[in-house]
Protein backbone atom coordinates (compact mmCIF):
# COMPACT_ATOMS: atom_id res chain seq x y z
CA UNK A 1 0.00 0.00 0.00
CA UNK A 2 0.93 3.23 -1.29
CA UNK A 3 1.62 6.34 1.01
CA UNK A 4 -1.22 7.81 -0.74
CA UNK A 5 -3.57 5.02 -0.16
CA UNK A 6 -2.47 4.98 3.32
CA UNK A 7 -3.24 8.99 3.91
CA UNK A 8 -6.77 8.42 1.81
CA UNK A 9 -8.01 6.14 4.46
CA UNK A 10 -6.78 7.88 7.36
CA UNK A 11 -8.48 10.66 6.05
CA UNK A 12 -11.84 8.13 5.61
CA UNK A 13 -11.80 7.20 8.97
CA UNK A 14 -11.00 10.65 10.71
CA UNK A 15 -14.08 12.64 8.64
CA UNK A 16 -15.71 9.54 9.62
CA UNK A 17 -15.47 9.40 13.43
CA UNK A 18 -16.75 12.98 13.01
CA UNK A 19 -19.62 12.58 10.75
CA UNK A 20 -20.74 9.92 13.04
CA UNK A 21 -20.17 11.33 16.77
CA UNK A 22 -21.61 15.02 15.50
CA UNK A 23 -24.83 13.22 13.30
CA UNK A 24 -25.34 11.07 16.86
CA UNK A 25 -25.39 14.12 18.78
CA UNK A 26 -27.59 16.04 16.88
CA UNK A 27 -29.85 12.90 16.42
CA UNK A 28 -30.26 12.70 20.32
CA UNK A 29 -30.05 16.26 21.68
CA UNK A 30 -33.17 17.11 19.60
CA UNK A 31 -35.33 19.77 21.92
CA UNK A 32 -37.96 19.48 19.66
CA UNK A 33 -40.49 17.02 21.22
CA UNK A 34 -43.29 17.60 18.84
CA UNK A 35 -41.01 16.06 16.43
CA UNK A 36 -43.18 13.37 14.63
CA UNK A 37 -41.68 9.46 14.09
CA UNK A 38 -41.37 10.33 10.35
CA UNK A 39 -38.78 13.06 11.05
CA UNK A 40 -37.03 11.43 13.44
CA UNK A 41 -36.57 7.81 10.97
CA UNK A 42 -35.41 10.84 8.72
CA UNK A 43 -32.93 11.83 11.10
CA UNK A 44 -31.31 8.58 11.46
CA UNK A 45 -31.68 7.65 7.76
CA UNK A 46 -29.53 10.96 7.12
CA UNK A 47 -26.88 9.85 9.64
CA UNK A 48 -26.41 6.71 8.14
CA UNK A 49 -26.15 8.24 4.40
CA UNK A 50 -23.46 10.73 5.52
CA UNK A 51 -21.82 8.18 6.99
CA UNK A 52 -21.99 6.52 4.25
CA UNK A 53 -21.03 8.88 1.81
CA UNK A 54 -17.59 9.87 3.42
CA UNK A 55 -15.28 7.33 1.49
CA UNK A 56 -16.89 9.04 -1.41
CA UNK A 57 -16.46 12.53 0.18
CA UNK A 58 -12.71 12.10 0.63
CA UNK A 59 -11.81 10.19 -2.95
CA UNK A 60 -14.46 12.81 -4.62
CA UNK A 61 -15.13 16.29 -2.43
CA UNK A 62 -17.25 18.05 -4.89
CA UNK A 63 -19.71 15.25 -5.58
CA UNK A 64 -19.41 14.12 -1.88
CA UNK A 65 -20.10 17.38 -0.37
CA UNK A 66 -23.24 17.87 -2.68
CA UNK A 67 -24.84 15.03 -2.13
CA UNK A 68 -24.69 15.50 1.82
CA UNK A 69 -25.51 19.15 1.27
CA UNK A 70 -29.27 17.28 -0.40
CA UNK A 71 -28.98 15.73 3.10
CA UNK A 72 -29.04 18.62 4.84
CA UNK A 73 -32.20 20.10 3.12
CA UNK A 74 -34.47 17.40 5.12
CA UNK A 75 -32.04 17.01 8.25
CA UNK A 76 -30.51 18.73 10.72
CA UNK A 77 -29.08 15.72 12.02
CA UNK A 78 -27.12 16.13 8.16
CA UNK A 79 -25.76 19.94 8.96
CA UNK A 80 -22.59 18.37 10.45
CA UNK A 81 -21.47 16.28 7.73
CA UNK A 82 -22.91 18.95 4.96
CA UNK A 83 -20.52 21.26 6.97
CA UNK A 84 -17.45 19.36 6.59
CA UNK A 85 -18.19 18.61 3.19
CA UNK A 86 -17.67 22.51 2.29
CA UNK A 87 -14.68 22.71 4.03
CA UNK A 88 -13.13 19.91 2.86
CA UNK A 89 -14.24 21.28 -0.71
CA UNK A 90 -12.73 24.74 -0.06
CA UNK A 91 -9.07 23.61 1.37
CA UNK A 92 -8.70 21.45 -1.68
CA UNK A 93 -10.35 23.14 -4.89
CA UNK A 94 -9.89 26.60 -6.06
CA UNK A 95 -12.18 29.03 -4.63
CA UNK A 96 -14.47 29.26 -7.79
CA UNK A 97 -15.55 25.84 -6.88
CA UNK A 98 -15.67 26.30 -3.39
CA UNK A 99 -17.91 29.20 -3.49
CA UNK A 100 -20.00 27.32 -5.75
CA UNK A 101 -20.38 23.70 -3.09
CA UNK A 102 -20.83 27.04 -0.57
CA UNK A 103 -23.62 28.54 -2.20
CA UNK A 104 -25.46 25.10 -2.58
CA UNK A 105 -24.70 24.15 0.82
CA UNK A 106 -26.44 27.34 2.12
CA UNK A 107 -29.43 27.04 -0.24
CA UNK A 108 -29.83 23.60 1.53
CA UNK A 109 -29.79 24.76 4.87
CA UNK A 110 -32.42 27.88 3.79
CA UNK A 111 -34.77 24.85 2.28
CA UNK A 112 -33.85 23.25 6.02
CA UNK A 113 -34.93 26.49 7.82
CA UNK A 114 -38.47 26.24 6.24
CA UNK A 115 -39.07 22.36 6.58
CA UNK A 116 -37.64 22.24 9.81
CA UNK A 117 -37.58 25.79 11.47
CA UNK A 118 -35.76 26.19 14.93
CA UNK A 119 -38.10 27.51 17.73
CA UNK A 120 -37.41 30.88 18.85
CA UNK A 121 -35.29 31.82 15.90
CA UNK A 122 -37.12 33.98 13.03
CA UNK A 123 -36.00 32.71 9.42
CA UNK A 124 -34.42 35.57 8.23
CA UNK A 125 -32.02 35.34 11.38
CA UNK A 126 -31.30 32.04 10.11
CA UNK A 127 -30.65 33.42 6.69
CA UNK A 128 -27.99 35.65 8.17
CA UNK A 129 -26.10 33.12 10.37
CA UNK A 130 -26.71 30.45 7.34
CA UNK A 131 -24.76 33.11 4.90
CA UNK A 132 -22.10 34.08 7.89
CA UNK A 133 -21.03 30.49 8.60
CA UNK A 134 -20.75 29.22 5.43
CA UNK A 135 -18.85 32.08 4.13
CA UNK A 136 -16.38 31.53 7.35
CA UNK A 137 -16.01 28.04 5.78
CA UNK A 138 -15.73 29.03 2.93
CA UNK A 139 -12.74 31.41 4.16
CA UNK A 140 -11.03 28.93 6.38
CA UNK A 141 -10.60 25.87 3.73
CA UNK A 142 -9.22 28.59 0.93
CA UNK A 143 -6.56 29.76 3.98
CA UNK A 144 -5.84 26.67 4.58
CA UNK A 145 -5.01 25.67 1.00
CA UNK A 146 -3.02 28.48 -0.19
CA UNK A 147 -0.70 27.64 3.63
CA UNK A 148 -0.46 23.88 1.65
CA UNK A 149 0.10 25.35 -1.46
CA UNK A 150 2.80 27.83 -0.21
CA UNK A 151 4.49 25.19 2.11
CA UNK A 152 4.70 22.36 -1.20
CA UNK A 153 5.83 25.59 -3.46
CA UNK A 154 8.90 26.40 -0.60
CA UNK A 155 8.93 22.34 -0.49
CA UNK A 156 9.87 21.95 -4.47
CA UNK A 157 11.91 25.35 -4.58
CA UNK A 158 14.13 23.49 -2.04
CA UNK A 159 14.05 20.13 -3.73
CA UNK A 160 15.07 22.11 -6.91
CA UNK A 161 17.54 24.35 -5.14
CA UNK A 162 19.12 20.75 -3.63
CA UNK A 163 18.96 19.33 -7.50
CA UNK A 164 21.15 22.30 -8.65
CA UNK A 165 23.30 22.41 -6.20
CA UNK A 166 24.10 18.14 -6.15
CA UNK A 167 24.63 18.86 -9.99
CA UNK A 168 26.91 21.78 -9.60
CA UNK A 169 28.90 19.76 -7.22
CA UNK A 170 28.95 17.29 -10.20
CA UNK A 171 29.97 18.86 -12.76
CA UNK A 172 32.74 20.62 -10.90
CA UNK A 173 34.20 17.41 -10.25
CA UNK A 174 33.80 16.18 -13.56
CA UNK A 175 35.35 19.45 -15.01
CA UNK A 176 38.68 19.21 -12.02
CA UNK A 177 39.08 15.52 -12.56
CA UNK A 178 38.88 16.44 -16.41
CA UNK A 179 41.76 18.95 -16.20
CA UNK A 180 43.45 16.56 -13.88
CA UNK A 181 43.32 14.19 -17.15
CA UNK A 182 44.48 17.00 -18.79
CA UNK A 183 47.81 17.83 -17.66
CA UNK A 184 48.58 14.02 -17.31
CA UNK A 185 47.25 13.68 -20.98
CA UNK A 186 49.48 16.51 -22.54
CA UNK A 187 52.45 15.16 -20.39
CA UNK A 188 52.19 11.81 -21.54
CA UNK A 189 51.75 12.82 -25.27
CA UNK A 190 54.48 15.18 -25.05
CA UNK A 191 56.86 12.18 -23.92
CA UNK A 192 55.51 9.79 -26.61
CA UNK A 193 56.66 12.68 -29.46
CA UNK A 194 59.95 13.37 -27.55
CA UNK A 195 60.74 9.85 -27.81
CA UNK A 196 59.47 9.16 -31.50
CA UNK A 197 61.46 12.37 -32.30
CA UNK A 198 64.41 10.71 -31.28
CA UNK A 199 63.74 8.00 -33.42
CA UNK A 200 63.62 10.17 -36.67
CA UNK A 201 66.49 12.36 -35.96
CA UNK A 202 68.83 9.55 -34.60
CA UNK A 203 68.82 6.98 -37.42
CA UNK A 204 72.87 5.71 -36.24
CA UNK A 205 70.90 4.95 -32.78
CA UNK A 206 71.81 1.77 -31.91
CA UNK A 207 69.15 -1.42 -31.70
CA UNK A 208 68.85 -1.15 -27.99
CA UNK A 209 68.39 2.73 -27.96
CA UNK A 210 65.79 2.14 -30.47
CA UNK A 211 64.16 -0.29 -28.81
CA UNK A 212 64.16 1.49 -25.38
CA UNK A 213 62.59 4.47 -27.32
CA UNK A 214 60.41 1.96 -28.82
CA UNK A 215 59.08 0.53 -25.42
CA UNK A 216 58.59 4.45 -24.41
CA UNK A 217 56.22 5.25 -27.11
CA UNK A 218 54.23 1.85 -26.72
CA UNK A 219 53.71 2.24 -23.44
CA UNK A 220 53.18 5.61 -23.52
CA UNK A 221 50.57 5.50 -26.40
CA UNK A 222 49.11 2.58 -24.08
CA UNK A 223 48.80 4.84 -21.11
CA UNK A 224 47.31 7.85 -23.02
CA UNK A 225 44.86 5.72 -24.55
CA UNK A 226 43.74 4.26 -21.14
CA UNK A 227 43.68 8.18 -19.65
CA UNK A 228 41.98 9.34 -22.58
CA UNK A 229 39.35 6.74 -22.13
CA UNK A 230 39.10 7.91 -18.00
CA UNK A 231 38.63 11.34 -19.17
CA UNK A 232 35.40 10.53 -22.03
CA UNK A 233 34.20 7.73 -18.77
CA UNK A 234 34.18 11.17 -16.36
CA UNK A 235 32.84 13.62 -19.17
CA UNK A 236 29.76 11.30 -19.97
CA UNK A 237 28.53 9.95 -16.33
CA UNK A 238 25.51 11.76 -14.87
CA UNK A 239 26.81 10.42 -11.66
CA UNK A 240 30.20 10.19 -10.36
CA UNK A 241 29.56 6.52 -8.40
CA UNK A 242 30.84 4.29 -11.31
CA UNK A 243 32.08 6.85 -13.21
CA UNK A 244 35.46 6.68 -11.38
CA UNK A 245 35.61 3.17 -10.08
CA UNK A 246 33.26 0.76 -8.27
CA UNK A 247 33.38 3.12 -4.72
CA UNK A 248 32.71 6.12 -7.03
CA UNK A 249 36.09 7.95 -5.87
CA UNK A 250 38.15 9.55 -8.79
CA UNK A 251 41.71 8.22 -9.53
CA UNK A 252 44.42 8.46 -7.01
CA UNK A 253 46.42 12.18 -7.84
CA UNK A 254 50.05 12.18 -7.87
CA UNK A 255 51.95 14.39 -5.51
CA UNK A 256 55.35 15.90 -5.21
CA UNK A 257 56.66 12.38 -3.39
CA UNK A 258 56.49 11.09 -7.16
CA UNK A 259 58.46 13.98 -8.85
CA UNK A 260 61.38 11.98 -8.91
CA UNK A 261 59.46 9.44 -10.91
CA UNK A 262 57.71 12.67 -13.48
CA UNK A 263 61.60 13.41 -14.46
CA UNK A 264 62.77 10.19 -14.14
CA UNK A 265 60.34 9.68 -17.38
CA UNK A 266 61.60 12.93 -19.12
CA UNK A 267 65.01 11.75 -19.21
CA UNK A 268 64.18 8.14 -20.67
CA UNK A 269 62.67 9.99 -23.17
CA UNK A 270 65.39 11.65 -23.96
CA UNK A 271 64.55 15.46 -22.62
CA UNK A 272 67.37 16.48 -19.92
CA UNK A 273 66.04 17.60 -16.55
CA UNK A 274 68.30 18.63 -13.93
CA UNK A 275 66.16 18.08 -10.23
CA UNK A 276 66.85 20.29 -7.38
CA UNK A 277 64.27 19.01 -4.67
CA UNK A 278 64.84 20.57 -1.48
CA UNK A 279 60.51 19.74 -0.15
CA UNK A 280 60.04 17.36 2.20
CA UNK A 281 56.85 16.08 4.06
CA UNK A 282 54.50 18.55 2.34
CA UNK A 283 50.68 18.38 2.45
CA UNK A 284 49.21 16.27 -0.11
CA UNK A 285 46.99 19.00 -1.94
CA UNK A 286 49.60 21.24 -1.66
CA UNK A 287 52.32 18.95 -3.31
CA UNK A 288 49.62 17.78 -5.67
CA UNK A 289 49.41 21.45 -6.93
CA UNK A 290 53.86 21.69 -7.06
CA UNK A 291 53.80 18.30 -9.24
CA UNK A 292 51.42 19.48 -11.77
CA UNK A 293 53.12 22.73 -12.14
CA UNK A 294 56.65 20.70 -12.88
CA UNK A 295 54.18 18.90 -15.03
CA UNK A 296 53.04 21.34 -17.18
CA UNK A 297 56.80 23.14 -17.26
CA UNK A 298 58.28 19.92 -18.48
CA UNK A 299 55.47 19.42 -21.24
CA UNK A 300 55.80 22.90 -22.83
CA UNK A 301 60.30 21.96 -22.90
CA UNK A 302 59.55 19.14 -24.50
CA UNK A 303 57.55 20.94 -27.30
CA UNK A 304 58.92 24.22 -27.42
CA UNK A 305 62.40 23.42 -26.69
CA UNK A 306 62.95 19.50 -27.03
CA UNK A 307 66.33 18.94 -26.81
CA UNK A 308 66.83 21.62 -23.94
CA UNK A 309 67.77 21.03 -20.48
CA UNK A 310 65.29 21.96 -18.04
CA UNK A 311 66.25 22.76 -14.37
CA UNK A 312 63.70 22.31 -12.00
CA UNK A 313 63.80 23.74 -8.35
CA UNK A 314 61.35 23.07 -5.64
CA UNK A 315 62.04 24.40 -2.22
CA UNK A 316 60.40 25.68 0.81
CA UNK A 317 59.79 25.44 5.18
CA UNK A 318 56.56 24.37 6.19
CA UNK A 319 54.62 28.22 7.94
CA UNK A 320 56.49 29.75 4.88
CA UNK A 321 56.05 29.22 1.00
CA UNK A 322 56.96 26.65 -1.35
CA UNK A 323 58.70 28.05 -4.26
CA UNK A 324 58.37 25.99 -7.51
CA UNK A 325 60.47 27.11 -10.98
CA UNK A 326 60.97 25.42 -14.01
CA UNK A 327 63.17 27.26 -16.48
CA UNK A 328 64.49 26.04 -19.86
CA UNK A 329 66.40 28.02 -22.81
CA UNK A 330 64.90 28.80 -25.90
CA UNK A 331 66.38 27.30 -29.15
CA UNK A 332 67.82 29.63 -31.77
CA UNK A 333 65.03 30.59 -34.35
CA UNK A 334 61.94 28.88 -32.45
CA UNK A 335 58.59 30.77 -31.60
CA UNK A 336 58.55 32.10 -28.30
CA UNK A 337 55.26 30.83 -26.53
CA UNK A 338 52.58 33.19 -27.35
CA UNK A 339 50.55 32.01 -24.11
CA UNK A 340 47.58 31.11 -25.93
CA UNK A 341 47.23 27.67 -24.03
CA UNK A 342 45.06 26.90 -21.67
CA UNK A 343 47.71 24.98 -19.74
CA UNK A 344 49.26 27.39 -17.97
CA UNK A 345 46.67 29.54 -17.16
CA UNK A 346 44.81 26.40 -15.67
CA UNK A 347 48.23 26.25 -13.22
CA UNK A 348 47.50 30.02 -12.91
CA UNK A 349 44.22 29.39 -11.40
CA UNK A 350 45.36 26.57 -9.47
CA UNK A 351 48.11 27.97 -7.68
CA UNK A 352 45.45 31.23 -6.74
CA UNK A 353 42.70 28.06 -5.43
CA UNK A 354 45.12 27.09 -2.52
CA UNK A 355 46.58 30.90 -2.08
CA UNK A 356 49.45 31.72 -4.32
CA UNK A 357 50.48 32.98 -7.43
CA UNK A 358 52.36 31.81 -10.52
CA UNK A 359 53.93 33.93 -13.10
CA UNK A 360 55.57 32.87 -16.59
CA UNK A 361 57.41 34.10 -19.54
CA UNK A 362 60.74 34.87 -21.05
CA UNK A 363 63.59 36.24 -19.19
CA UNK A 364 66.44 38.66 -20.27
CA UNK A 365 68.69 36.19 -21.23
CA UNK A 366 66.39 33.82 -23.09
CA UNK A 367 65.11 31.10 -21.23
CA UNK A 368 61.46 30.50 -20.73
CA UNK A 369 60.44 30.32 -16.89
CA UNK A 370 57.31 29.18 -14.61
CA UNK A 371 57.72 30.40 -11.07
CA UNK A 372 54.74 29.72 -8.52
CA UNK A 373 55.44 30.78 -5.07
CA UNK A 374 52.27 28.38 -2.44
CA UNK A 375 51.33 29.00 0.92
CA UNK A 376 52.65 26.16 3.07
CA UNK A 377 51.09 25.42 5.99
CA UNK A 378 53.31 25.18 9.37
Amino acid sequence: MDQEERERRRATATVLLVVAVLGGLSLVSRTDTRASLAFTVTDAVATLVACALVPVLVRRPVPGALAMSVLAAFSPAATPAATIGVLRVASERPLATAIGVGAASTAAHAVQGLVRPIPGLSYGWLLVIDVAVHAALVAWGALVRARCEARHAQERRAQEEQAERIAAARRHERATIAREMHDVLGHRLSLVAASAGALEYRPDASAEQVARAAGVVRAGVHQALEELRGVIGVLRADDLVGANGADGQAPPQPTLADLRSLVRESVEAGAPVELDDRAADVPETLGRTAYRIVQEGLTNARKHAPGETVHVSVGGTAGGELRVEVRNPLPMRRAVPDGRGTGLVGLGERAASVGGWLEHGVTPDGQFHVIAELPWPA
